[in-house]
């Protein structure tokens, strides 16, 4: 009876206690999140290195307005233009002077990394420490006159001066029509200095300029649709390595080289097309940071809500991972010496 009863009382005084540590189990808070955390309650920025109104920064907005959605803790993300040096100076803000800590993020040119390639201060800026979040939009930028313009097409350019609109630095819309005036046989004039590719448009309904040396596909298809389902308006080249199945009466500036050397540099630049609309952040945020950042970028490309709100605005999307984007830019960066030499001499014109 002794055995007995002692086997019953020892089987209750430990049911007892498992029950209690189950209760103290259930009373004490869940696991913190440090990623959620974090981001609860903050702003984050969005750097855009163009004016407004542009590809660049219609593709931006989409990005600032959705992403929060996705991100652990729900933080409200905001826009701020930065424009100058073909978005130079706001790559540079962001590897230099931004917060480290995966608050603020850039959309920024998509030739940053041949720009950066060309750089000979490259321990000053170095592009392969910015972390990509993803692509947004592989994106074809293109050279387009107006409806009406006395010009059709690029053998157009060769025959006389057509006056070309771009912005400043080493982006597409100054490097492609140099590098196709020395290069492709192009009688271009380059006026420079303008802060995106609407105020060029807008340049160019003023008569200022004949061309828009680089313009979004997807922006015009969004505006402007017309102007290459109809062909009404003259698209003289588009800056890729192949054409692109909207534009198969256009030439990628990869075909316009007059020499191996024309077209090697030609075909770098054009390479730039698969970086596209993507979205970066600084060097130095913390790993566990950036994982869930990416995630939640993928979420959001992949998001039927997003992709549907997306489609009603006429803005394309087809994404691509951080990582892949990250890929291309050290593929750049491994650009040959004598090529990234010319490219760099076209700057000094």
């Amino acid at each position: 009876m002794f055995f007995g009863w002692k086997q019953t009382g020892r089987t209750t005084i430990l049911a007892a206690v498992g029950a209690a540590l189950s209760l103290c189990s259930a009373l004490q808070p869940a696991q913190a999140d440090p990623v959620e955390d974090f981001y609860r309650g903050k702003t984050l920025r969005v750097i855009v290195g163009y004016a407004v109104g542009g590809g660049y920064d219609i593709y931006g907005r989409a990005f600032a307005e959705w992403f929060g959605r996705y991100v652990p803790g729900n933080p409200t993300v905001i826009v701020q233009n930065m424009p100058g040096g073909g978005s130079f100076v706001a790559a540079k803000y962001l590897y230099a002077a931004a917060p480290r800590d995966g608050t603020v993020f850039g959309c920024l040119s998509q030739t940053l990394a041949l720009d950066a390639a060309m750089n000979e201060d490259t321990a000053s800026f170095d592009v392969t420490k910015l972390n990509y979040l993803g692509r947004l939009l592989d994106n074809v930028d293109v050279g387009t006159g107006l409806p009406g313009a006395n010009f059709k097409t690029f053998d157009d350019a060769r025959q006389r001066e057509i006056v070309v609109g771009a912005t400043g630095g080493a982006s597409p819309g100054f490097l492609v029509p140099a590098a196709l005036q020395k290069f492709g046989g192009a009688k271009f004039r380059i006026v420079s200095g303008y802060g995106g590719s609407a105020d060029i448009a807008l340049a160019a309904e003023r008569k200022e300029v004949d061309v828009v040396g680089s313009i979004g596909l997807a922006l015009i298809m969004q505006r402007n649709p017309k102007w290459v389902t109809e062909r009404e308006a003259p698209i003289l080249y588009q800056i890729a390595i192949k054409r692109h199945p909207l534009l198969p009466h256009v030439p990628a500036i990869s075909e316009l080289g007059l020499t191996p050397d024309g077209t090697a540099v030609l075909r770098a630049i054009g390479s730039s097309s698969e970086i596209g609309r993507s979205i970066t952040t600084t060097p130095g945020v913390p790993a566990e940071r950036l994982a869930a950042l990416r995630t939640a970028f993928q979420k959001m490309v992949n998001d039927p809500a997003f992709i549907e709100a997306m489609k009603k605005r006429e803005v394309p999307i087809f994404g691509a991972t951080g990582e892949e984007m990250d890929e291309i830019t050290r593929d750049v960066m491994r650009t040959p010496q004598a090529v990234l030499d010319i490219t760099k001499a076209l700057m000094k014109q």
